[in-house]
């Protein structure tokens, strides 16, 4: 469970930081930047819904 709880706190990270870093390379005029941070955004949210699906399959 701790393993999880890590986990989610990293995914939050990632996702907070995709999300600066979105915003500077728009500020900077980065396409290519903006949809790299663009997917990285949305890979954890995936990673992270796929997280929160376990752990409610893990209380069940």
């Amino acid at each position: 469970m701790r393993k999880k709880i890590f986990l989610n706190v990293l995914f939050n990270l990632g996702i907070i930081l995709s999300i600066f870093g979105m915003g500077w390379a728009f500020n900077n005029n980065s396409p290519l930047i903006i949809a790299f941070f663009a997917a990285t955004f949305v890979a954890f949210i995936y990673v992270k819904i796929q997280l929160l699906k376990s752990l409610k399959d893990f209380k069940k």
